[in-house]
């Protein structure tokens, strides 16, 4: 990241801020701390807007708010681009956006009316569009009454018809017809003598009769059919064009608004960069932060646009500035998908290490080396290949999926290693040997083996942990970290000695070298310091879980086999290692990438990031497509109401 400094004539700011937001790569400091010495803070100072800028940047956000607000009344799929300036006609845009906006408003409080109509009748349309075919099937006279009912299924129609008395007497009739949503339509004609009987009768056995709305309780049954399948049609043309209307309006003002708001939102970015500006009678002053390999590019925009009269000029990064520079996250393609892993913590400090690319390294390591089966990284590694294809636009479930398939490959190379296909099935059906260890009959080189693995990773952190103080030139942290990664060793010698591995004659010189290094590790790190120590060794002891784990996973793996064996069937016994299999395979992937990120926030994290970094915001010039996200955000909850 590189420091920079922008200078140029007082009446060059606007056109200035203009092209460093189109370059979109320069975060502006607001703060002119570090930028302008002693010498020079009377003649330079901020920026003050005077009264023209004051008054456009009001009438600017006031036709910011109408376009929105016009936007919030129009259903826009796709719209063409215009080709007409706004800034030359700016005045008449205003003129006739109120207009305009009075229009869509009438239209839009009348669309939300017909909506919220047709919402209350929608209650009743499939009754209607069901109960229609019935009354077709029965002779219409004004002797017979006639009631509406919905039934569940065919058990509620039969204990229907066991109540309806009249049936036998042929002084009622019950016809049922299934509707859209899979219930039963009834209707029930009867003379009106007995049909308050009915009624009553419905209503004990809690069969209620389906009601109208209480306006229309007058009408008869018929006419309260018809009715409301009029009001629904009407409802629907009216709903058609007033959309049409919309439609015909955004087709028509829709580019040249929307111009107009892309030109609108660019000039109150503009006005906003200028309040961070600084300037003296003359000039004016831009202080920031950009990629270094960046910095040459603008210049040379700068140069190209204002022949010399602005300038751009790197500044060097003082000690002091090192809490201050902004920080971006950069890694190579494969990376990528981590990313997700390091946002979840707050952004690393500008002299401290990006955790991301061991992350990278060491999150599929461990997840392999916890799960370590062949047959469950197979069929890990076709679920990456195939799921892709259901959320192609969520980045989120994407990248995920890459983590997955990356770490599915890993739990096959260790399934190898352990000589494990679905647990035991790969020795006992194809003869399979571990090329490494066998994890289940070798307990105790397995939990050696991953405590070397939180040797090394605990040690390399508190290496990162030295390198990034010296960056910072805090030497006493330097020293406390090169302590610990010795001490440690140290400790981790003596215990080896004592199972004699290594000769006993180190044993004296190594208990030598603990007794001297730990008072210097007391004095030079504070009291804490011997306590440190101690949290980092319980941390390499903390990496058995790897061994634990993955024991856990294979033994549910052989009694997935045991069990599916014991069967004596081979269709059932593929079900049940199947499901247990499949249970196995979910386990394992959650407690494999759980434990694995624990070992790396708690454990190795600590050792060497600092946090407390300023996130890199860059004045962007990508205008149109922050103003298309902002029309988007208005009408979102049009489009659903639409839906």
């Amino acid at each position: 990241m590189s420091k920079v400094e922008i200078v140029g004539p007082r009446q060059l700011l606007g056109e200035t801020l203009s092209l460093v937001r189109k370059e979109g790569d320069l975060h502006i400091e607001p703060s002119a701390v570090g930028f302008i010495d002693d010498i020079h803070k009377k003649e330079i100072h901020s920026l003050l807007p005077d009264e023209k800028a004051l008054f456009e940047k009001i009438f600017l956000e006031e036709l910011e708010g109408k376009l929105k607000t016009l936007f919030s009344c129009l259903v826009i799929d796709t719209m063409r681009e215009s080709f007409l300036s706004p800034r030359p006609i700016i005045d008449t845009v205003s003129r006739t956006l109120d207009k305009h906006l009075e229009m869509c408003q009438v239209l839009c409080k009348k669309r939300e009316e017909i909506r919220q109509d047709l919402f209350e009748l929608s209650g009743y349309k499939v009754f209607l569009a069901t109960v229609s075919t019935l009354i077709d099937k029965i002779q219409l006279t004004p002797d017979l009454d006639y009631i509406g009912i919905t039934l569940k299924d065919e058990k509620s129609v039969i204990a229907l018809k066991e109540n309806l008395d009249c049936l036998a007497d042929t002084s009622c009739e019950l016809l049922t017809v299934p509707s859209e949503d899979g219930s039963l339509v009834g209707l029930i004609a009867a003379t009106k003598d007995i049909s308050e009987d009915i009624r009553s009768m419905m209503s004990e056995k809690q069969m209620p009769e389906f009601t109208f709305p209480e306006s229309i309780r007058s009408m008869t049954f018929v006419h309260k059919i018809e009715y409301l399948q009029e009001e629904i049609r009407k409802n629907e043309a009216d709903l058609a064009a007033v959309d049409a209307k919309l439609t015909e309006f955004t087709h028509r003002w829709g580019p040249m608004y929307k111009a107009a708001h892309d030109w609108v939102h660019e000039q109150l970015s503009i006005i906003q960069a200028s309040a961070f500006s600084f300037e003296t009678t003359m000039c004016f002053f831009i202080y920031g932060w950009m990629p270094s390999e960046k910095v040459a590019g603008l210049s040379a925009s700068l140069q190209q646009q204002f022949a010399g009269s602005v300038m751009l000029e790197e500044i060097d990064i003082r000690m002091e500035d090192l809490e201050r520079v902004p920080v971006v996250l950069q890694n190579p393609q494969y990376f990528k998908p981590f990313e997700n892993f390091t946002r979840l913590l707050p952004l690393p400090s500008y002299t401290s290490f990006d955790p991301t690319p061991f992350i990278g390294l060491f999150f599929p390591l461990f997840f392999g080396l916890i799960l370590g089966d062949a047959g469950y990284g197979l069929i890990l590694l076709i679920a990456s290949c195939l799921l892709p294809r259901i959320a192609r636009k969520n980045l989120l479930f994407q990248d995920a999926i890459r983590i997955l398939r990356v770490c599915s490959l890993y739990a096959i190379i260790f399934g190898f290693l352990y000589g494990e296909i679905f647990g035991d099935l790969g020795h006992k059906m194809f003869g399979l040997k571990p090329l490494f260890m066998d994890r289940q009959e070798n307990i105790i080189p397995m939990l050696y083996f991953a405590l070397a693995v939180g040797l090394a990773h605990i040690t390399l952190g508190l290496t990162l942990g030295f390198i990034s103080a010296l960056k910072r030139h805090t030497k006493k942290e330097a020293l406390v970290k090169l302590l610990n990664i010795i001490l440690i060793f140290t400790i981790v010698a003596l215990i080896i000695t004592s199972f004699g591995i290594f000769p006993e004659l180190l044993t004296r010189p190594l208990i030598i070298t603990v007794l001297i290094l730990t008072p210097l590790l007391l004095f030079s790190g504070g009291l804490l310091a011997p306590l440190e120590l101690l949290k980092n060794i319980g941390n390499i002891i903390s990496y058995a879980r790897i061994m634990a784990i993955g024991l856990t996973s294979v033994l549910l793996a052989n009694v997935a086999n045991q069990l599916s064996g014991l069967t004596g069937d081979i269709v059932l016994g593929l079900i049940v290692g199947g499901i247990i299999h499949l249970l196995g395979i979910t386990i394992g992937v959650f407690s494999s990438s759980i434990h694995s990120l624990r070992l790396h926030y708690v454990e190795f994290f600590d050792k060497f990031i600092e946090l407390g970094g300023r996130k890199y915001r860059p004045f962007s010039g990508n205008q149109k497509e922050d103003s298309a996200q902002d029309i988007s955000g208005v009408t979102e909850g049009n489009n659903k109401k639409v839906a």
